[in-house]
């Protein structure tokens, strides 16, 4: 019977291969934890010189690996979520409800802006080189699309609870919407200096988890019972 014989040396140069792309794998998630805390320290307008400086090599390294700016924020912005990714599922294994669950999720994404608002910002801004608006962002989209995505579970979770019948179609919208507020609410929040107007980071997310959960009428008493300015009756015509 024929057998199909390797080229010599074929086994070798697999091996070598495979060793090369552990070596680039390693280096590059040592170059992303170097950016993060030059981008720590330095903040969001950090160049990719002096990014390239903090991690003591060149910027044509970071190139060779990122390709530019926007593949750098990119790839740290795929390590902040994967390390959301293992608070949530941590948090979602103690979460005994829905609403617990969407509360972790916004509590993990104000303390993540929070540990360090310098990162938050760089992996959510705009790369300058796009030229490109806040939310055509292929950068921002990404980042977004996942966060989303992970705030949809529980409600997801929530509304299989629920008959068919009773879920409007416009809560299909309700993911991307959820993380637009979030966002603009964790955002606002860390522009006010700490103090006693600044609210704790737990006292926000339990804010948010109303307002998205419950709606705004639930979170201020009587809200319902408000009434609409009466408009002024239209002037009589007195010619």
């Amino acid at each position: 019977m024929n057998q199909l014989i390797a080229p010599a040396g074929a086994g070798a140069v697999d091996g070598r291969s495979s060793r090369w792309s552990k070596h680039r794998e390693a280096r590059r998630a040592a170059l992303i934890r170097t950016a993060r805390k030059a981008v720590h320290r330095i903040g969001p307008g950090a160049s990719m010189e002096e990014i390239a400086s903090a991690a003591d090599t060149s910027k044509s390294v970071f190139y060779r690996y990122f390709g530019d700016k926007a593949g750098l924020q990119r790839a740290m912005g795929d390590e902040v979520v994967s390390r959301m990714q293992e608070q949530l599922i941590e948090a979602a294994r103690n979460a005994a409800t829905p609403r617990e669950g969407l509360r972790a999720m916004v509590s993990a994404y104000l303390q993540m802006a929070e540990s360090s608002p310098n990162v938050y910002v760089f992996v959510t801004q705009p790369a300058p080189e796009s030229g490109s608006a806040l939310e055509g962002s292929p950068t921002l989209s990404s980042f977004f699309d996942a966060i989303s995505a992970m705030l949809a579970s529980p409600m997801v979770d929530y509304l299989a609870e629920q008959p068919a019948t009773t879920i409007p179609q416009p809560l299909a919208l309700w993911p991307r919407a959820a993380i637009g507020m979030v966002r603009a609410a964790g955002e606002q929040w860390l522009s006010i200096p700490p103090g006693p107007h600044r609210p704790s980071e737990a006292d926000l997310a339990d804010s948010i988890t109303t307002w998205l959960f419950d709606g705004i009428v639930a979170s201020v008493p009587h809200a319902s019972a408000v009434r609409t300015p009466r408009r002024n009756p239209p002037l009589k015509d007195e010619s």
